[in-house]
């Protein structure tokens, strides 16, 4: 593999992520936006995911015919290859029809396995994150890097809560109830892609939360990496659980979550 390939491979990438982005905004805060729920009434999928997911799809598979893909709404396709393209066509559902501003789109490329490309692209937002293994992480083209916190009390993070929050007591309310005394604010933001987006960029010095997918953190995880924060998978019975932050308080939060 070349680091011309990767650079190719980030250029398609932005490019498809932008399409899907004119999509989101051609369809955000209309009045005929279609809803329907998937396995409760938490978990939803509008019109806005599906038409964008299936461009970019189509955008991959003229470009890339031998790569494959995993996308939220349509899972894995059966072509073996050793690239693989992880999709989510619209991270932050419920604030996309809530017609809250903090959704994006997340596309993470791998390769045997390993991420070596991330493109995180907020619409609404006009924020483009993206990273190429071994080359730092960007915002609208210009570096980032993570917050240099290194006391919980001056630490602003974030969090979330699983689908199934109303049929377990598993459902992040202990370890809130822990972690909100210890710092400085705690914040809600409802997308786990942008959430680890901002750790990466510094806004906020760290994000937690448990049953996550390969499509919420494939991307945005390797932009917090670049960006010099340290992101760690902890509670394999959940899914994927996952904490990113800045180094200076990444022990100090993981003592305080289950």
């Amino acid at each position: 593999m070349k680091s011309i390939d990767l650079d190719q491979v980030l250029l398609d990438a932005i490019a498809l992520a932008r399409e899907a982005g004119k999509i989101h905004l051609a369809h955000f805060r209309a009045h005929d936006l279609s809803v329907s729920t998937k396995g409760n009434d938490f978990d939803i999928v509008t019109a806005a995911d599906e038409a964008s997911e299936q461009a970019v799809k189509q955008g991959i598979h003229r470009l890339h015919p031998d790569h494959s893909v995993l996308s939220e709404e349509s899972g894995a396709d059966e072509l073996s290859s050793d690239w693989q393209w992880v999709i989510d066509p619209v991270d932050g559902t419920t604030n996309y029809n809530a017609g809250l501003p903090f959704f994006n789109i997340s596309i993470g490329i791998r390769y045997k396995g390993e991420t070596v490309v991330g493109v995180v692209y907020a619409a609404r937002l006009n924020e483009l994150f993206t990273a190429v293994k071994g080359e730092g992480a960007f915002l609208n083209g210009m570096p980032i890097a993570c917050s240099a916190c290194d006391r919980l009390s001056y630490a602003v993070v974030s969090t979330g809560f699983p689908y199934d929050k109303a049929s377990t007591s598993d459902n992040n309310l202990d370890n809130v109830a822990r972690v909100m005394p210890q710092v400085r604010g705690l914040r809600r933001l409802g997308s786990a892609a942008l959430d680890i987006c901002y750790v990466a960029a510094g806004y906020l010095d760290g994000y937690w939360e448990l049953n996550l997918h390969d499509w919420d953190v494939c991307a945005a995880s390797l932009i917090a990496q670049e960006a010099g924060a340290q992101v760690t998978r902890f509670r394999p019975d959940r899914g994927i659980s996952i904490l990113a932050a800045a180094p200076g308080i990444n022990q100090e939060l993981m003592k305080l979550i289950k």
